[in-house]
């Protein structure tokens, strides 16, 4: 069936700014704004007093210095991820590609892992709490994948299944067929929609006084969240589906739900900081 409205795709050209053989594209851009605007918000939140009671947070200056721990985190993590998880056997025969992040490949999975490592090893150096460390980073990562999503958008990757939805788009280099634009479904559940829940349970109902919460939170929901868009989402072609309509993203999902769901259970159960 035929859609009645067909969205062309907006021809927006990949690379923002090109001077002589210096080519900065909107992919990069989108991770710069994403790292600085968590940075920003989670300075934002480790200031509010309201938000704490009692509960020891990390400073300020402790948030400046942890950017560069956490940037290396996500991009060392994130291509590692990719190289490991979606395509193992090409970069196992061609090992230098692997340092070639500006060609694309990155893995949120593996991303979060890096991240995860580096907050442990930044908590420990600083005798900082780990888990409130965890807590901040997932309050502002919805922030980082909002804009990561527009820029899958932006370059027509991604793309959605076949559809005759009304807001179908025809992707250049997809076939004439319109398909879901899944990398805006994943923008606004893994990026909008989790921030402003992760920011009501933070702000409305002090979930940031019990450690671990937060958290726990930001897995669950980045896990439903990216599980509803695989629906959604043609897999990287070199895996396909795995079985059925199982996909390797919701494979590696699953792991985030539970353990999210299991750290809100534990954090919900300790009684918060008294002073």
């Amino acid at each position: 069936m035929t859609p009645l409205l067909v969205l062309p795709f907006p021809a927006i050209d990949p690379i923002a700014l090109e001077i002589g053989p210096f080519a900065l594209r909107w992919y990069a851009l989108a991770y710069i704004a994403g790292i600085l605007l968590a940075w920003r918000y989670m300075r934002r939140l480790v200031l509010d007093d309201r938000l704490w009671a009692t509960q020891p947070r990390p400073t300020a200056v402790d948030i400046d210095d942890f950017v560069l721990w956490g940037t290396l985190g996500i991009i060392l993590g994130g291509r590692l991820g990719y190289v490991l998880f979606y395509n193992p056997a090409y970069y196992l025969a061609n090992p230098m590609e692997a340092l070639a992040i500006w060609s694309g490949g990155m893995s949120f999975h593996g991303g979060f892992a890096g991240t995860v490592v580096a907050m442990i090893l930044f908590a420990q150096s600083r005798g900082l709490s780990i888990w409130t460390l965890f807590d901040l980073a997932g309050c502002a990562a919805p922030i980082g994948l909002f804009f990561g999503r527009i820029a899958n958008f932006v370059n027509a990757e991604l793309w959605g299944r076949p559809t005759d939805v009304p807001w179908a788009v025809v992707f250049p280099g997809a076939g004439p067929e319109p398909r879901h634009p899944s990398q805006l479904y994943e923008a606004a559940l893994e990026g909008a929609l989790l921030f402003v829940v992760l920011r009501i349970l933070s702000h409305r109902f002090k979930l940031l006084q019990r450690p671990g919460f937060m958290a726990g939170a930001f897995a669950f929901g980045y896990g439903l969240g990216r599980s509803i868009a695989e629906f959604y989402r043609v897999p990287d072609a070199h895996i396909g589906y795995l079985s059925g309509f199982l996909t390797m993203g919701m494979v590696l999902s699953v792991p985030m739900i539970l353990a999210g769901a299991a750290a809100m259970a534990w954090a919900a159960r300790r009684a918060p900081a008294t002073p």
